[in-house]
Formats: C-alpha cells, sequence, structure tokens
C-alpha cells in the first residue's frame, strides 16, 4: 500500500469514528422501514436542506416529535399556528412560517397519494433511486437537496438507494483530500455503513473545523 493510500485511509476512517452519527440519529429518530421513523425522517430531510444550521433543524425536528407532530395525519390535523410555534421553540425561526404551510401541506399529500406511508412511495418507485426522488420532490419543500438528504440518510433501511454519497458529501471528501470515487471512499471507510460515511463526509463540507480536526488527528 502507498504512503498516500495509508495517509488517506487514516483519514477516513479517523473521519467515520469521530464523527460517524447520521443526521436520523442525532435527531433522535431510530430509522427502521417502518411509517412513523421514514416520516420522521422526510420532516427532518425538508428542514435541513433549507440555508440553516444542521443543528438548529435536528432541535425543530426534535421539537415537532416533542409536541407529536410525528406522523401525517398529527401534522395535517395540527393548526398553522401550532407548527410554527414548534419550530420557533426549536429555533427555525427564519423559515418557520412557510415551513409550516409546506408541513401541512406534504403531510396531506402523502397522506392522499400513499395513505401516509413512504414505504407505498417506494414501491412505486419499484426500486428505481431515480424515480424514489423524483417522487420525493412531489412532496412540497422537496426539493432536490431535500430528496437527496433522505435518500442519503435512508440508504440503510431502503438498500437499493445504497451506496449514496451525494454532491454535498463529495464535497466533504474533497475537503479532506480524498477521491471522490465512491468505490473509493467506501473501500477507504473500511466496513463503516454508507449512511454513516455519508453522513461524516457531509459534516466535513459543512463544518471546516471537522475537516481541519480529522486531519490533524491523521497526523
Amino acid at each position: 500500500m502507498s504512503r498516500a493510500r495509508e495517509a488517506q485511509e487514516r483519514v477516513a476512517r479517523t473521519l467515520v469514528s469521530e464523527y460517524g452519527r447520521t443526521y436520523a440519529e442525532e435527531a433522535g429518530i431510530r430509522l427502521r422501514n417502518t411509517p412513523q421513523p421514514l416520516y420522521r425522517l422526510l420532516v427532518l430531510a425538508l428542514l435541513l436542506s433549507a440555508r440553516i444550521r444542521a443543528s438548529v433543524a435536528v432541535a425543530a425536528a426534535r421539537a415537532l416529535h416533542e409536541d407529536r407532530l410525528d406522523s401525517p395525519r398529527r401534522m395535517a390535523e395540527a393548526s398553522w399556528q401550532d407548527r410554527v410555534d414548534a419550530l420557533g421553540r426549536g429555533g427555525y425561526r427564519r423559515y418557520d412560517e412557510r415551513t409550516a404551510t409546506q408541513l401541512g401541506d406534504g403531510a396531506r399529500l402523502l397522506t392522499e397519494r400513499w395513505g401516509g406511508d413512504l414505504r407505498r412511495l417506494r414501491a412505486e418507485a419499484d426500486g428505481d433511486p431515480d424515480e424514489l426522488a423524483r417522487l420525493l420532490r412531489k412532496l412540497p419543500g422537496i426539493g432536490p437537496a431535500g430528496a437527496d438528504i433522505f435518500l442519503r440518510e435512508a440508504q440503510g433501511v431502503w438498500p437499493e438507494v445504497a451506496p449514496l454519497l451525494d454532491g454535498k458529501a463529495l464535497s466533504g471528501a474533497e475537503r479532506l483530500g480524498l477521491p471522490k470515487d465512491r468505490d473509493r471512499l467506501a473501500e477507504l471507510a473500511g466496513d463503516a455503513e454508507p449512511a454513516v460515511l455519508a453522513a461524516a463526509l457531509v459534516r466535513a463540507a459543512l463544518d471546516t473545523g471537522v475537516a481541519e480536526d480529522c486531519l490533524r488527528r491523521a497526523g
């Protein structure tokens, strides 16, 4: 193994060891292929896709859960003001009014078209990751970034999309001096789960301190 390869492997494994935590885990979502955690992940993806700090989006997702706005039915039945108030408690104030509307509209569409169950959306895509992304983008507030975030985090339970390292994750790889090839990154990271590797790379993309710390530790 060349010295350059050894150095890249140290960086990748340090990154996963120190920062390999998915955003779903950070938001308290025990991700399984069941309706409620998948819906909570969808809400988190919508929140993370705005131009706002990831920590604020995670806090807002937790606040919505604490108010029991954690299913399409409850989200749709809640008043617009209830959704605004929950987002505000999570610190999600810059986009709270628009986001409250998107959450209500999205919950209603998800219920009407897929019975409130994202597994039915998955079944409609019939194993095609591009079609999955296209269907997700039909939901209000879920654009290309939101669909990428959802699928990046969901790949552990929806393996047909794995390994998925989106543009944001690959930006993190570049910042760390790692290759932007998905297969090579997976090899460098050892037995790391794809969703964990992807989340760690995104953290490096979003925070220069993460990249600097990993490079320092890897020496």
